[in-house]
Formats: C-alpha cells, sequence, structure tokens
C-alpha cells in the first residue's frame, strides 16, 4: 500500500475528542481549541501613535517648515484634549491621538525650541496612526476551533481579554513494551538484551504533541500478560501506542491478543524505513502498532501517528506539509517511498539538504544529526541540486 493510501485509510474514519474543558489562559499552550473565539473589543481600542513625535492635524501641514505651538503631552496610559489649530502635541508610542488630530509626525522630521516645533515634511492625514479595530474589529472571529494555541496565539487572546478559553481535552495515550530482551536504561545488561530506546523515543514524540500519556511500561513475553495489559490500557485511553510485537511470528503476542479483543488491521506499506504498521481498535480506543527498528518508531510516527494524534485532538492543521530544497546528494530510484534523513545547511543559493552517511533503520544517530527527512517518492531518482520534498523534525 502506498504511504497517501495508508494515510488516508487511518485518518479518514477518525473523529476528534468530544469533550472540552474550560482552562486559563496561562495553561493553554499547546492546547487545541475547542471553539470559535470572538472578540468583545477593538484592538487596539482607539485611535494611538505608532510612535514618537507629534501629534498634528494634516491641515496644518500642507508644506515643510511650518512652525506649530507644542500644546500638550501625551503618553501612552495617558488622554489628551482637543487639538487646536495651528499646535501640536508631543506623543509616545501607543498614546491616545487627541480629538481633532489625525496624523502624526515622527520625532527625526521635527525641530523642537522651547515650545515651538518645526515640521519639516509635507504630512497626509493617518500618517503613523494605529486606527481603532485596525488588528480586530469587536465581533469578529479571533480564532476558530481547532487552532493550536502557540505562544502568539496566547498573546492574540489576551489582548482581546480573554483570562480563560475553552480547549479539547488532552488525548489519553497508553503505551506499552513486550519483550524479554528489554532493559531500562540504568541496568546491567545480560546476554541477548538491549535497552529499551524505544520507549524513550516514543514518549518523547509523544510529549511534543501535548498528549496525555499513560506509561504501562514493559510487559512480560506471554500472552495473558499481554492481553491483560491491552485491556487495561483500551479502557483508560484513547489511544494505544506500541513499537514491535505485531508482526506473524509466533513470539508476536500484541497481534494475537488484539486479534481476541478488538479488530487488527495491518498493512505492508511501500516505504522505507518502516514497513509494516498496524492499526485497530479495542472497544473505543484505537491501536496502532510501530515497527521494532528505532529509526522505523521515529519516522513513522511522524509520518502515521503524528497526524493521527493531531487529528483526535481535534486539531486543524494535522497533515505534514513539506517544503522544497535542494539536494546535496545523489540517490538511486528505489520501488518503495523513502524517508532519508538529512540536516538542512545554507548554502551558495539557499538551504541544502546533506545525507547522513548511513541510513540503516537501526542507526538512531542519524535522527539526532538530521533536522529533517528528504522524501522520495517510488522509482524517484535524485540529483545533486534537484529540488526535492523536505519534511521538517
Amino acid at each position: 500500500m502506498s504511504v497517501d493510501d495508508a494515510l488516508s485509510k487511518l485518518l479518514d474514519p477518525v473523529s476528534s475528542v468530544a469533550q472540552a474543558e474550560i482552562i486559563t489562559l496561562e495553561n493553554a499552550l499547546g492546547r487545541i481549541l475547542a471553539e470559535d473565539v470572538r472578540s468583545a473589543i477593538n484592538v487596539p481600542g482607539y485611535d494611538n501613535s505608532a510612535m514618537d513625535g507629534y501629534a498634528i492635524n494634516s491641515e496644518d501641514c500642507t508644506e515643510t517648515g511650518v512652525l506649530l505651538a507644542v500644546s500638550q503631552r501625551i503618553a501612552a496610559g495617558q488622554t489628551g484634549v482637543p487639538l487646536k489649530k495651528g499646535t501640536a502635541a508631543r506623543i509616545f508610542t501607543g498614546a491616545p491621538m487627541p480629538p481633532e488630530a489625525n496624523a502624526v509626525v515622527m520625532q527625526e522630521l521635527c525641530e523642537r525650541e522651547g515650545d515651538v516645533v518645526t515640521v519639516n515634511a509635507v504630512v497626509n492625514a493617518g500618517c503613523n496612526v494605529r486606527k481603532a479595530g485596525e488588528d480586530i474589529e469587536k465581533g469578529n472571529i479571533v480564532l476558530e476551533a481547532g487552532a493550536t494555541i502557540r505562544p502568539q496565539e496566547s498573546g492574540l487572546l489576551a489582548s482581546v481579554g480573554l483570562a480563560e478559553v475553552s480547549v479539547k481535552r488532552k488525548l489519553k495515550v497508553a503505551t506499552f513494551f513486550t519483550g524479554d530482551e528489554l532493559v531500562e536504561p540504568g541496568r546491567e545488561l545480560g546476554q541477548g538484551q538491549i535497552y529499551n530506546s524505544n520507549k524513550y523515543t516514543l514518549k518523547g514524540l509523544l510529549q511534543t504533541t501535548g498528549c496525555e500519556i499513560i506509561d504501562l511500561g514493559i510487559v512480560p513475553d506471554t500472552l495473558e500478560d499481554t492481553v491483560e495489559v491491552l485491556k487495561k490500557a483500551s479502557s483508560v485511553a484513547d489511544l494505544v501506542i506500541t513499537s514491535g510485537g505485531v508482526s506473524v511470528g509466533e513470539e508476536d503476542y500484541v497481534r494475537i491478543a488484539l486479534e481476541q479483543l478488538g479488530e487488527l488491521k495491518m498493512w505492508r506499506i511501500a516505504m522505507k524505513p518502516g514497513k509494516p504498521v498496524a492499526y485497530g481498535n479495542v472497544d473505543d480506543a484505537v491501536f496502532m502498532g510501530l515497527p521494532g527498528n528505532p529509526v522505523s518508531v521515529f519516522v513513522t510516527f511522524l509520518i502515521f501517528a503524528r497526524p493521527l494524534i493531531l487529528k483526535m485532538q481535534g486539531a486543524e492543521k494535522y497533515r505534514n506539509v513539506c517544503t522544497k530544497v535542494r539536494a546535496e546528494f545523489d540517490w538511486p530510484a528505489g520501488k518503495r517511498q523513502e524517508y532519508l534523513r538529512v540536516r538542512l545547511e545554507q548554502g551558495s543559493e539557499g538551504a541544502v539538504a546533506k545525507l547522513f552517511p548511513h541510513q540503516g533503520s537501526g542507526v538512531l544517530s542519524s535522527t539526532c544529526w538530521a533536522d529533517g527527512l528528504v522524501e522520495v517518492s517510488v522509482n524517484q531518482q535524485i540529483k545533486t541540486g534537484e529540488l526535492v520534498n523536505y519534511l521538517s523534525f
């Protein structure tokens, strides 16, 4: 199955969590808005100066060298009085425009002696004035449901006076890992054992999506234990995600347990790294099984699990978006869609993608050296200097 077909089969049936909660804006970073937000005010709330200078009436400055009496001083947070004809008001950035003034002359174009200022410019109405409602008009939608609250969204919501927002509840994701060969870091390895690096890669990736993670640890390699942990995981989580144990071997108990308790769909995807991806459900919980190789876990999470999680969380933008960069390497055509670990560097004509020399699915160090993936389509050959699709981590 192609990557695009697999993504459609994975993403099309799922919907977002229905429940919402009210939280403080201070704690909303990374959360998904549950409903549209409308502004109860104009932003800015009044005409104000865009810079330090002098507020004037443009009719008084139709030629350069006009002398105006300085009649008042207005700082941010203060309010001026109506501007008399033939005068100017000393004004500072963000200060309200006084009535009868319709422009601001930047102080660099003025010369002041005592209480008289010389305006060395012809000034048009509206010059250097921020109009009320210029950013946001009262009653307009500020952010739509499904928007992810980043620092800039936090600032925007604060600018309309919101202290609390309605967001989708956090997606609950349960993880567990099977395999008698797995050992937690900090303990000594026995013969044939390996450290459980996939746990830390997978949990770290989940943390970047803002999920509530339920870690059920390492499960003994028996069918009974696997069935028990899968029952528990599906009862407390919206999504259960594992790595390995879903192939067709006699020791792949996750596959057998899932077939007993729910529904398993397993796809052989025309991609490299990461061919086998399992998908299914147990009761109301969605199940996703990633491959066991370290790089395959990392890549298939980015390509499949991350968009799935974002959509289940209610994010409006959940699909991966590639950008075009130039390749600084050659790559032969292949029969599977490949994802190469690359690092962007500055070339003479812009950003270029440099290739990590070892692209094996067990070389986890490549993901630390790289900052993204180059997507190579089936039968696509890459030559140095060609534009390629780049997906940032």
